[in-house]
């Protein structure tokens, strides 16, 4: 499963965030797959798209980074995908 993954930097510090990746990584569990990110340009938030398929992974993830970061996750499905499964629907009345 995929999910939209929003970091929000508290104290909206995210030198502090980038420092800690810089020194220990992403700090993952096994089994939890980082497919991309992108950052708002004033620093307050990070999206990124995460895989796994148990959800724990991305509780424990979140529990590595609590004093620096809040999370939320959404679970998402790639519009093509979408599309394919809504295909049959899409000349119905």
């Amino acid at each position: 499963m995929l999910y939209m993954t929003i970091e929000r930097f508290k104290d909206r510090d995210a030198l502090a965030v980038y420092r800690r990746f810089r020194d220990r990584g992403r700090m993952m569990p096994e089994g939890l797959a980082f497919h991309g990110s992108w950052v708002e340009a004033n620093c307050d938030r990070c999206f990124q798209i995460m895989a796994c398929e148990d959800p724990r992974l991305l509780q424990i993830w979140a529990a590595n980074w609590r004093d620096l970061v809040s999370f939320e996750f959404i679970p998402v499905v790639p519009g093509k995908e979408t599309a394919e499964a809504l295909a049959p629907y899409l000349d119905a009345p």
